[in-house]
């Protein structure tokens, strides 16, 4: 039995949202990748920077250095919020919301059916 045009549609339309989340996920784990290296190669800089400052403070180290933190602070952050996305803590709230809401009246109908 062939699916009907509806299904197909809704099939079609699940497939391509699918593949367009793929994608993005592929673009996230290449950004992160690249900035988890960025940030290794910050922090041998930074590590060579502060030995060179202890030998000698020259101002051009120190600017370098709050250079080199600030970046650090701006890769620490993108990291951080790459990770932690509010769309999927939506669709977690959501589910909660709805499955618990369900269950709190369902407890309500079988309370008042038992009574």
């Amino acid at each position: 039995m062939a699916p009907a045009p509806d299904e197909a549609i809704d099939l079609e339309q699940g497939l391509r949202q699918a593949e367009a989340d793929l994608l993005r996920l592929k673009a996230r784990y290449v950004q992160v990748q690249a900035d988890q290296q960025r940030q290794i190669e910050l922090k041998n800089r930074l590590d060579d920077v502060r030995g060179n400052l202890r030998r000698s403070k020259t101002p051009e180290l120190k600017a370098e250095l709050q250079q080199i933190q600030q970046q650090l602070e701006t890769l620490e952050v993108a990291l951080e919020s790459q990770l932690f996305s509010w769309s999927g803590l939506r669709e977690v709230f959501w589910q909660a919301v709805r499955f618990g809401g369900l269950g709190i009246v369902l407890g309500w109908v079988l309370r008042s059916i038992a009574l």
